[in-house]
């Protein structure tokens, strides 16, 4: 059995940890400086090392976790939670997102009416001025210089 290192890239644990499903969607997330270390922003190659803060965001989630161990390659989920240990801050954030998100009103709710039929179009078109108020591409008499 081989020890663990040290230290490796950023990438790669956030990979090993599952964090991203691939390495290049982890260096993209860190391109985009959606991910840090002890605060700062950082670079795919940067050298973690067991302690260090880790922030970053898999899509509207944010977290902030704690590097506690090193993997040299990708396992199982269970595997890779014991990798690192969530803040109870990042915990308690999680969790409020979530419920706000629950509590949120459907999108769809602000859609009972739908598209507006033909005839409803043609209500709005009067009560809006018509055609009348709307600019016209033809030619009048004074604007083509006769008189």
């Amino acid at each position: 059995m081989t020890t663990p290192p040290e230290s490796m890239r950023l990438d790669k644990w956030l990979w090993c940890a599952r964090f991203y499903k691939t390495r290049s969607l982890a260096v993209d997330e860190i391109g985009r400086g959606r991910v840090t270390v002890n605060g700062q922003a950082t670079k795919a190659a940067r050298e973690l090392r067991v302690g260090d803060t880790v922030a970053l965001r898999q899509g509207p989630v944010a977290r902030t976790v704690v590097v506690r161990a090193l993997s040299g390659m990708r396992g199982p989920a269970p595997v890779a939670q014991l990798l690192y240990e969530e803040t109870a801050d990042s915990i308690a954030a999680r969790e409020q997102a979530a419920q706000a998100r629950r509590l949120a009103p459907e999108p769809a709710d602000a859609l009972r009416d739908g598209r507006p039929t033909k005839r409803d179009r043609r209500n709005i078109d009067q009560l809006r001025g018509g055609w009348g108020d709307r600019w016209s591409a033809s030619l009048d008499d004074d604007a083509s210089g006769k008189s």
